[in-house]
């Protein structure tokens, strides 16, 4: 296995219907689920499927369907700094008219795709009927010999030339006729591209609830983008002092709360996790709300403070819980008032 094929990050789209992976090569994978949800549970309450004993039958299967280079190298001429193409994070954007959207970032650039199924008709021949050659047929023929190799699309549908099929070959069949099978294939496009915004290396980005905006997360910064616009953001949270020499901790994971677009949760390299809401000033630097496990109050040594540092958070469904995990634990934080 060679280093770019290292799995950096993976994300699951909120149905569970497909998963990205990104690597340090750049790419993101996507995998669609191929079995069949079990929905026979699906009435019972939270507590009674608690109480359950039993295994699952199957286990999900996921089928690969796209991949593509969502980053490649570079070089910041301003700092000397290479910049890798390694993805450091990938979340899901809310579907639109049965099209995927994926947020992608690596270091210093955040990047929007969009991942859409084609329905593909293949062109096995083009023979057209020798007793009908009319100018009209000639003129027909002429131009889509002319064009063959363009895509064009006609109700959806993509028309592909492919080599001509000797077994194929009746004088007595029309056009239609010649038309192959139809296959699905996927199709990805870069929409957006959010950059130069960071001075520091992006660890994490996560959308709202409001399918409008996200946040992108650096060592000293929270920035807050529209999906639609992507040469402005606004800084919502500068943890950046005067005097570097002061800096006590950085941000190392924010993410936004998945009931309340108003609300989201950052956590620092002291163990600390701060709830903040926009609603109370446009900068965001006084939280509403810090959590720390209880158990870290007791003797602090160089290494308890380095293994304390939060390395990601995520909020459950319901938005009352947080789990968050550093070097040595993952621990479960309620918080009832965000009920």
């Amino acid at each position: 296995m060679f280093d770019v094929d290292v799995i950096s990050t993976i994300a699951f789209q909120k149905s569970g219907d497909y998963l990205a992976v990104g690597d340090r090569g750049g790419r993101v994978v996507i995998f669609e689920r191929k079995d069949e949800k079990d929905t026979s549970n699906q009435h019972l309450s939270r507590d009674e499927l608690e109480q359950l004993d039993f295994s699952f039958t199957h286990h999900p299967q996921y089928q690969y369907k796209t991949e593509f280079q969502s980053h490649e190298p570079e070089f910041d001429y301003l700092k000397s700094l290479e910049i890798e193409e390694k993805i450091n994070n990938v979340r899901w954007c809310a579907t639109q008219n049965g099209s995927l959207f994926v947020l992608s970032t690596n270091d210093k650039t955040i990047k929007l795709w969009k991942v859409k199924e084609h329905r593909v008709k293949k062109v096995k021949e083009m023979d057209p009927n020798p007793l009908l050659c009319s100018e009209n047929a000639l003129l027909a023929e002429r131009s889509f010999m002319n064009e063959h190799d363009k895509t064009s699309v006609d109700n959806g549908h993509n028309v592909e030339w492919t080599e001509k099929m000797a077994t194929n070959m009746l004088p007595s069949q029309g056009v239609y006729s010649k038309i192959a099978n139809i296959e699905d294939t996927t199709r990805t496009r870069c929409r957006k591209v959010y950059a130069h915004a960071h001075d520091f290396n992006i660890n994490s980005i996560s959308n709202n609830s409001d399918g409008e905006t996200f946040i992108s997360s650096d060592d000293l910064r929270i920035n807050l983008w529209n999906l639609e616009i992507s040469n402005q953001c606004f800084n919502i949270i500068d943890m950046k002092p005067s005097n570097m020499e002061d800096l006590t901790e950085v941000i190392t994971s924010a993410e936004f709360h998945p009931i309340h677009c108003n609300l989201l949760a950052y956590s620092s390299s002291r163990g600390f996790i701060r709830l903040v809401d926009m609603r109370r000033s446009a900068l965001c630097d006084h939280s509403a709300r810090i959590l720390q496990d209880g158990g870290s109050h007791g003797f602090k040594s160089f290494f308890t403070e380095i293994i304390a540092s939060i390395s990601d958070i995520k909020f459950s469904n319901d938005g009352r819980h947080i789990l968050s995990r550093d070097y040595m634990n993952l621990k479960v934080l309620c918080d009832k008032t965000m009920a």
